[in-house]
């Protein structure tokens, strides 16, 4: 089996990181490789906000938790995020996004990092609040909020893979 399939069944989302944070060279990889994504038309409908600022990142957790009805850290205590999101006057934006995030995933596995999918950042851009922290940002646009790619190192190695459910495939012909 070569390296990138090895990758593709070997990532698991992380639900528990170490407070470390990820060198700059390696973050970078990760990244890139999300701007190497699929996107319709090649048109590269999503942009990448990338926090690394513990008080922003507290401040999207608490926007997030809020949304989820919790107080609990939606992202797991991973020091760090991608968040992903995409121009809404594009038709595909929501699955250039998610590819994007799909391909941060994958890298972060190849790179012995963890990392996990967080939902809500839909809700969380079109309230005030997030509107406010794009703006501060100075990220001017119409845009979607696809999600979130947490990242750290893992506190704990990942789990098995669940079994495969048995009418996962079709074949036809």
């Amino acid at each position: 089996m070569n390296e990138t399939l090895r990758t593709i069944l070997s990532r698991r989302a992380c639900r528990a990181f170490k407070p470390d944070l990820i060198p700059e060279e390696i973050l970078n990889q990760i990244l890139e490789a999300g701007t190497y994504a699929a996107t319709g038309m090649g048109r590269q409908s999503p942009i990448i906000i990338m926090v690394t600022d513990k008080e922003l990142r507290d401040e999207l957790s608490a926007l997030n938790a809020k949304i989820m009805g919790t107080k609990m850290d939606p992202f797991y205590g991973a020091p760090e995020l991608a968040i992903v999101l995409a121009d809404k006057d594009r038709p595909t934006h929501v699955y250039d996004g998610s590819l994007v995030i799909g391909n941060m995933m994958l890298a972060a596995e190849s790179l012995g990092i963890g990392s996990c999918w967080i939902h809500r950042a839909k809700e969380e851009f079109e309230l005030p609040e997030g509107k406010a922290i794009l703006e501060k940002l100075g990220i001017k646009g119409d845009y979607e909020g696809i999600g979130h790619c947490i990242l750290g190192y893992a506190a704990k190695p990942a789990g098995k893979a669940a079994p495969r459910k048995k009418d996962y495939i079709y074949r036809i012909g």
